[in-house]
């Protein structure tokens, strides 16, 4: 038995156990170190320390590395000095124009070192013919011009082309696809037009021509594709689509709102989709979203979820537009796209009585930064 095991002796002849402590006290005191043995008699009668309660609370690190309770507030106080080894890196600033990136680095960033750094085609329909049964896009030209010096800043070689049928918008799209992109970093394709839902494979949604018919916007993405575009493989293209995804109005539902008001902005509103609605004054009709098989180092960013209508405001053009256009130039010099796409969503959301979502689809490997002049 285990209590019998601890009285045998040990290795060299000595009790062992519960037994071996007396012994040692005893030869404590026997050779003139009483005072040693009576500190251990002591220490060893006093009663154990009650165990301390353990805070099972989840702990949180800030941005300095130190534990902190949610419920605990600290003094605001100096960080201590830390060894450069040791300092937890911060978030980098924005590379400058054209910075190299070695191949091992975690984030890498697409390089746009070209001047200008590449083209961007706006297809911006505002008349339509008669046949077609589509509205005039009244303040679509107020986008057109916003986008075209944002883009300009931005060093692109901006061409813009207006009232296109849709064989001339596929001819365009085409004819900038066939270019040789070598000598350039980037492409942006920016289409103001109404638009429908279409039968798609990945991304839904149309825009029409000023004849009223309707283009897939996955054809239009695919003429950039890395197959049919070598120029431009590996190199971000972007496209920017003012056009409704169908025909669906949304009120939105009830929240605890700390945004302004909900009035219309701008006065008059249209939407951008399929002939015939008309809303709140003169609303413009819905427009669309965009589909790619092959969709590397592409981001296209849609002014409505599918299915909804885009609004568009006479005065001072579509929300989307106004919202893109003042958060780019808000975040000079190099915005990145997913950070002023959630900042549009984030704006475009909280604006009128019907409401709009925009979003976008990211296939980019690397950080994107636009380069200014």
């Amino acid at each position: 038995a285990p209590a019998a095991e601890e009285s045998k002796p040990g290795r060299w002849g000595a009790p062992r156990g519960k037994h071996a402590f007396p012994v040692f006290l005893s030869i404590l005191r026997d050779s003139g170190q009483g005072d040693l043995a009576d500190m251990l008699t002591e220490e060893c009668e006093r009663p154990p320390a009650p165990p301390q309660p353990v805070d099972l609370r989840p702990v949180e690190l800030d941005l300095r590395g130190h534990k902190h309770n949610p419920s605990v507030n600290f003094p605001e106080r100096s960080p201590a000095p830390v060894h450069a080894k040791s300092e937890i890196p911060r978030t980098p600033p924005a590379p400058s124009h054209g910075s190299a990136v070695g191949k091992g680095n975690r984030n890498p960033v697409y390089e746009l070192k070209a001047d200008p750094c590449g083209h961007c085609l706006i297809l911006n329909n505002v008349n339509f013919h008669r046949e077609s049964n589509l509205t005039t896009r009244r303040g679509s030209d107020v986008d057109c011009a916003k986008l075209e010096k944002r883009f300009t800043a931005f060093r692109f070689h901006v061409l813009t082309r207006s009232d296109l049928t849709a064989q001339e918008m596929v001819s365009e799209l085409q004819k900038l696809a066939r270019r040789d992109h070598s000598a350039l970093d980037c492409c942006v394709v920016v289409i103001l037009s109404h638009g429908c839902q279409m039968s798609h494979i990945q991304f839904p949604g149309g825009v029409y021509g000023t004849d009223g018919k309707p283009i897939a916007i996955e054809k239009i993405v695919n003429y950039f594709n890395g197959s049919r575009c070598p120029s431009l493989r590996g190199k971000p293209k972007l496209f920017f689509i003012q056009a409704c995804g169908g025909e669906e109005t949304d009120r939105g539902f009830p929240v605890d709102c700390d945004s302004p008001g909900d009035e219309i902005p701008g006065g008059s509103i249209e939407s951008d989709a399929c002939p015939g609605r008309t809303l709140a004054g003169n609303v413009d009709e819905p427009d669309a979203v965009a589909s790619l098989p092959t969709p590397s180092d592409i981001l296209v960013s849609y002014s409505t979820f599918p299915g909804f209508v885009s609004w568009r405001a006479v005065a001072s053009g579509s929300w989307y537009v106004e919202t893109l256009d003042s958060v780019l130039e808000q975040y000079p010099p190099a915005p990145q796209p997913l950070s002023f796409c959630r900042q549009v969503a984030n704006a475009v959301s909280a604006k009128g009585t019907y409401k709009q979502m925009p979003g976008c689809f990211n296939f980019l490997r690397k950080q994107f930064f636009f380069a200014c002049k």
